[in-house]
């Protein structure tokens, strides 16, 4: 079982996370995708992020009617800020059976070489990459570990839907309907 990892805030999961991850699970290799909520990315300001649980249920109901797509909350127990290579390392000793991949953008490939411990990473596990508007990635091409994928692009982002909703503005098609009524409920992002 080869299981890509899409590591995200997903502050809230939208429509563009959605298409990257379909996309990995049913046009690559992969066999599945986990969209892997991270409490707090090491190289992001923390201001403004929503509860993690939050985002973790807005996740799950994205997914909750995809049989390729899961959610995992694995970085919930670990150190924080949460490090890749070493949720890599939990996840490899907690299902040993699986073969587990990364997925990220362009963008985060451009800066990969800032990681913690990237060399291990890369020698250890492939990296699905989406392309991202404007991301030239030239350098990572070749490499045997490096998989650049024809992923549809759409250039949406979480921070571009948390301003639409202080604006009063309607999200409905960026972000599925119950994940929209989920951030109503809870009044999120207001």
């Amino acid at each position: 079982m080869k299981t890509g990892l899409f590591f995200g805030s997903f502050n809230p999961v939208h429509l563009g996370h959605l298409v990257i991850a379909n996309y990995m699970a049913n046009y690559t290799a992969l066999n599945e995708v986990w969209l892997v909520v991270s409490p707090h990315n090491p190289l992001k300001n923390r201001k403004g992020l929503s509860n993690m649980y939050d985002r973790l249920e807005m996740a799950r109901l994205a997914t909750e009617n995809s049989s390729n797509l899961k959610v995992s909350n694995i970085e919930f127990g670990l150190p924080q800020p949460s490090y890749t290579i070493d949720t890599l390392t939990h996840l490899h000793e907690k299902y040993p059976e699986r073969e587990f991949a990364i997925i990220m953008g362009a963008d985060n490939l451009s800066s990969f070489k800032k990681w913690k411990n990237y060399e291990v990473i890369l020698k250890n596990y492939e990296i699905y990459v989406y392309p991202r508007p404007g991301v030239e990635v030239e350098e990572w091409k070749n490499h045997p570990s490096v998989i650049m994928t024809e992923t549809p692009q759409m250039d949406i982002s979480s921070t571009f839907i948390r301003k639409a909703i202080q604006q009063k503005k309607n999200v409905q098609y960026l972000v599925p309907d119950s994940v929209i009524a989920f951030m109503d409920g809870k009044n999120m992002y207001r």
